[in-house]
């Protein structure tokens, strides 16, 4: 990245500025970038335990299989989920807060007796379904967030803050430069000066 500048005092100090809020900066995006990271790691195993789970509630079922073709699936729905966003890092994620489920009135007398035990297992493998997309959403956004810290502190830190010094050390060198010439200038002109005062 090419920085724009003048070889200028204002310019110099300007650019020195720019330079320190950068690397002021940079540790805190590092402590952001790691702090994401193990939120992703985090989020991602608490998907995959309610992976684990919900495989481990399907299995429970499996031997009822047969009965549950009997079941009516219109019985119960998901209405509802209330969420409630929590900070991470800086980054607002959903965390689930209820779920209401709607649940059609059925006669007990006309349907077998395992239905309500049914329609808590229906609402348990629904709830941690639910809670796995969500930790599923939470990953994905930190980890959004965290790919997006990583490039600021790369930019920060391999671009911007050496463009900075880059253009700060010209700068410096110019302005040295120049003193030292007004400086070679002015002894140039007291020295013919001292000549032209002797001859007189």
């Amino acid at each position: 990245m090419a920085i724009k500048f003048q070889y200028n005092k204002t310019s110099l100090q300007e650019l020195q500025k720019q330079l320190r809020v950068r690397v002021n900066a940079l540790p805190i995006l590092k402590n952001k970038e790691a702090a994401l990271r193990i939120e992703v790691k985090k989020a991602r195993r608490e998907a995959e335990e309610m992976d684990n789970l919900f495989a481990q509630r399907l299995a429970q079922q499996a031997d009822m299989a047969r009965l549950w073709e009997e079941f009516d699936t219109g019985l119960i729905e998901a209405a509802r989920a209330s969420l409630t966003p929590r900070k991470i890092a800086g980054v607002s994620i959903p965390v689930l807060k209820t779920i209401d489920f709607r649940q059609q009135p059925f006669s007990l007398y006309n349907n077998p007796a395992w239905f309500p035990g049914g329609l808590e297992a229906v609402k348990e493998l629904a709830t941690i379904a639910i809670q796995r997309k969500l930790f599923l959403r939470k990953m994905a956004l930190l980890d959004h967030a965290r790919r997006k810290a990583t490039q600021k502190v790369n930019l920060y830190e391999k671009v911007q803050i050496p463009g900075y010094e880059d253009a700060i050390r010209k700068i410096k060198r110019f302005l040295e430069d120049e003193e030292n010439l007004a400086k070679s200038a002015q002894k140039i002109v007291k020295k013919r000066q001292e000549e032209n005062n002797s001859l007189r």
